[in-house]
């Protein structure tokens, strides 16, 4: 039996090594992504491209688990992720919820103040 919850421990966990191919391994090969202020990104190309496009600004992260649902192929998480870009921290508040198959993230949505983020960098 698969054990969605563990895979999406690993997962959050592997944000902390801020390596694209490691965390665009995790999803299905039609994958979604749906960072929830902005558009969905779907397929390993285009989540590769997404997911490079903050990392590269990225000079740490580490992503605290709050809270963990898992039931079947849905696990639910809260927690703060913690990430310094341009030598600044942000300490933003997240909830995602996952939707596994057969191992892997099939759909993957995040909710989150973007204004938070942004107001954490300036």
């Amino acid at each position: 039996m698969i054990d969605n919850e563990k895979i999406v421990r690993e997962f959050i966990a592997a944000w902390s090594n801020l390596n694209t191919d490691e965390l665009v391994d995790y999803f299905a090969v039609d994958g979604i992504y749906h960072n929830m202020p902005t558009q969905p990104v779907s397929g390993h190309d285009d989540l590769r491209n997404f997911i490079s496009g903050f990392l590269s600004g990225w000079e740490k992260t580490d992503w605290e688990i709050l809270h963990l649902l898992a039931a079947g192929d849905i696990v639910m998480v809260e927690r703060i992720d913690r990430t310094v870009a341009g030598g600044k921290t942000v300490e933003l508040p997240c909830f995602g919820i996952f939707e596994m198959k057969e191992g892997k993230i099939a759909v993957w949505r995040d909710y989150f103040d973007m204004s938070t983020y942004i107001n954490g960098l300036s």
